[in-house]
C-alpha cells in the first residue's frame, strides 16, 4: 500500500495544531508520514514537535504558506501528497475517501474535501456545537460514494490532495504569491492547463477553523494582501480568479 505524506505549514497557534495532529493519529487507517513545516513559531510549536518525533523544518522567518508548503513537499517521500491546514480537523474515512477519489481515473489532479468553513462549493451547512458534535456528523456523511463527487474548477487549499507525478509535471506552488492568498487557484489553474481535472469530495466533511494565521494580521493588511495577490493572477494569467468560485 502506497504512503500519505501529510504536509501542515505552522505560524503559532499550537493549539490549532496539536488538534490538527491528534486528529490525523485517530482518524488516518493508511500509512502516511506528517511533515510540520513551522514558520518560525514563538509558541513552542518546535519543541512539542520535537517531543512528538514528528518529521519537522523550522525556519528562520515566517514564509507564509507557499514556501512552507514547497519545503515540506521537498522533503516528502510519499506517492500520495497532502497539504493540510494547521487549523483543520480531519475525520473518519477522511484519506481513504480522497484517495480513492484520486486514484479513481488518470485524469484527475486534485481532490479535495467540503467543510464548515471555506469560499466557494466546497462549504456545507450541518450545524453543529462543537467539534465532538461535528465529528458524529462527519462519521455519518463520510461513507465512500463515487457519486458525491463533483468536478469542479477549484479547490480551495486548505486541504489539498494529490499524486506525486502532479508536481513533476506541473511544478510546486508559485511562490510569488507569499505569504499566500491565490496560490491555490494558480496551483488549480496550472493542474487543468496540463488536461486535468478537480474533484471536490462530497463523500469527505473535515473542520476548518478558518484563516487563524490571517486573522492575526489584521483586517486591513489582510485586504490589502488579497488585492496585492488578486492583481498579481491576473497579471499572470489575464484571467479573473473569482470566475472559478
Amino acid at each position: 500500500m502506497t504512503k500519505a505524506s501529510i504536509i501542515i505549514p505552522t505560524y503559532n497557534r499550537l493549539d490549532l495544531l496539536q488538534n490538527c495532529v491528534s486528529s490525523i493519529r485517530k482518524y488516518t487507517d493508511t500509512p502516511y508520514e506528517i511533515i510540520i513545516v513551522d514558520n518560525a513559531s514563538t509558541d513552542g510549536s518546535a519543541e512539542w514537535c520535537r517531543r512528538e518525533k514528528l518529521a519537522f523544518i523550522s525556519l528562520p522567518r515566517n514564509e507564509g504558506f507557499p514556501i512552507a508548503c514547497n519545503k515540506g513537499l521537498r522533503l516528502s517521500s510519499g506517492d500520495t501528497l497532502v497539504l493540510l491546514n494547521n487549523d483543520t480537523v480531519v475525520t473518519p474515512n477522511w484519506l481513504s475517501n480522497m484517495t480513492a477519489a484520486l486514484n479513481s481515473s488518470s485524469d484527475v489532479g486534485i481532490v479535495g474535501p467540503v467543510t464548515n468553513y471555506a469560499s466557494g462549493s466546497q462549504q456545507v451547512h450541518y450545524p453543529f456545537e462543537d467539534v465532538e458534535e461535528f465529528q458524529r456528523i462527519a462519521s455519518e456523511v463520510n461513507i465512500q460514494d463515487h457519486s458525491k463527487w463533483k468536478r469542479v474548477e477549484r479547490i480551495v487549499g486548505i486541504c489539498f490532495v494529490f499524486n506525486r507525478s502532479l508536481i513533476e509535471k506541473i511544478g510546486l506552488l508559485d511562490e510569488r504569491f507569499s505569504p499566500g492568498h491565490y496560490e491555490d487557484d494558480d496551483f488549480c489553474l496550472r493542474t487543468r492547463l496540463h488536461g486535468y481535472s478537480l474533484l471536490v469530495c462530497h463523500d469527505t466533511l473535515i473542520y476548518h477553523e478558518g484563516s487563524a494565521s490571517f486573522k492575526r494580521e489584521g483586517i486591513a493588511e489582510q485586504q490589502l494582501l488579497v488585492e496585492r495577490n488578486y492583481r498579481m493572477f491576473m497579471d499572470k494569467w489575464h484571467v479573473d480568479p473569482r470566475s472559478f468560485i
